[in-house]
């Protein structure tokens, strides 16, 4: 097996004890290319974020760090600005030779919901390496609205992977003159393929949504309820270029449409550091057949997390701003993004996440 592990092999997985969980994983927690992950019953409210440390455990940390546990049962609320260790549903036993890695779903990434995956033993953020058997936990940390949660709920998502799966450069180039990766007139191709921010749309001068500091509670169970308004403000440009705020969170889509192909699935990376004062968020996988026109998703564009940093910064249209890292599938998944799998930004354009109003 060479590749990113695909729907149907992770079923294979479950089926062998790989995946195993402390309730039955869900035929839908099942993605083209990844595993739903599920919070547990209790959240720990810690001092600070952390990484585990070779040779110690989670629970040893959260032992050190915790500050008082909540139990979610009933629903609790996270607080803005807060550092929540939470258990989760799913564990691994992982064979040599493969790894996982995870990401906070889309949704999670477009509230602004720092969530990483952390291992025992481990000395990464959402890295597991060969081999590791034992229990997930979800770190969260909300950053732009206190969110209300529940067991069950699906923050994170994870990916198995083997071999040597990234596509070089000339792969890539080569990929792109077969099947367009991105539309427009060039491609640019370095480490991964680039995309730019659009401030210049077709009709009109809204780019984008910067989150209100101090708006409500968000239930995340509940779909298209919540009014833009209320959580966010418009951000409009009218000569092509914004101005980023030191700590602020926008919502901003790229000027190029994104194509997965069957074949292959991506991860959202940063760009280089010395572009700007900013970087793009956290939600990062991309499913094969996203963008895909036979998945329904032709001119689907890729919605960005922006978070300014120390120096206020302006953001020009047209600017580079992430990379596209592309990998092979070890198969086909037999379910794409997209076609018939209910999924919520197939298509898109600049959106909100799910829990919003259109």
């Amino acid at each position: 097996m060479t590749g990113v592990v695909s729907s149907q092999q992770i079923r294979d997985m479950i089926t062998a004890g790989i995946l195993s969980a402390s309730s039955e994983i869900l035929p839908e927690q099942i993605q083209p290319a990844s595993l739903d992950l599920r919070l547990g019953p209790v959240a720990y409210r810690v001092r600070a974020s952390f990484l585990t440390g070779t040779g110690r455990t989670v629970t040893d940390r959260i032992g050190e760090f915790e500050m008082h546990r909540i139990d979610l049962e009933p629903g609790a609320v996270l607080e803005k600005g807060c550092v929540y260790v939470v258990p989760l549903m799913e564990q691994l036993a992982l064979p040599e030779g493969v790894q996982a890695v995870a990401n906070a779903k889309s949704s999670t990434g477009r509230l602004d919901l720092l969530t990483r995956v952390i291992t025992d033993g481990g000395v990464e953020f959402d890295r597991v390496a060969p081999g590791y058997a034992g229990p997930l936990y979800a770190e969260i940390c909300p950053r732009s609205f206190s969110v209300l949660v529940r067991p069950g709920m699906r923050l994170n998502q994870i990916r198995f992977r083997a071999g040597q799966a990234v596509l070089c450069d000339d792969a890539l180039r080569a990929l792109h003159s077969a099947t367009p990766l991105v539309d427009g007139d060039s491609a640019v191709i370095d480490e991964g393929l680039g995309f730019s921010v659009d401030l210049r749309p077709a009709t009109g001068t809204l780019v984008g949504y910067r989150a209100k500091p101090h708006a409500g509670v968000i239930d995340l169970d509940r779909i298209g309820h919540y009014a833009p308004a209320d959580y966010w403000e418009e951000v409009h440009a009218e000569n092509g270029h914004i101005i980023l705020d030191p700590g602020a969170f926008y919502i901003l889509v790229s000027r190029e449409a994104v194509h997965i192909p069957p074949q292959y699935a991506a991860e959202m990376a940063p760009y280089v550091a010395m572009v700007g004062e900013f970087r793009v968020h956290y939600a990062g996988f991309f499913d094969p057949g996203f963008g895909h026109a036979a998945a329904g998703g032709a001119g689907s564009r890729g919605v960005l997390e922006v978070r300014c940093h120390e120096a206020p910064f302006v953001l020009e249209h047209g600017q580079i701003v992430g990379r596209l890292v592309y990998e092979k599938m070890d198969q086909v998944p037999d379910q794409l993004y997209g076609a018939g799998i209910a999924s919520n930004y197939q298509g898109q354009g600049l959106k909100l996440s799910k829990h919003f109003k259109s």
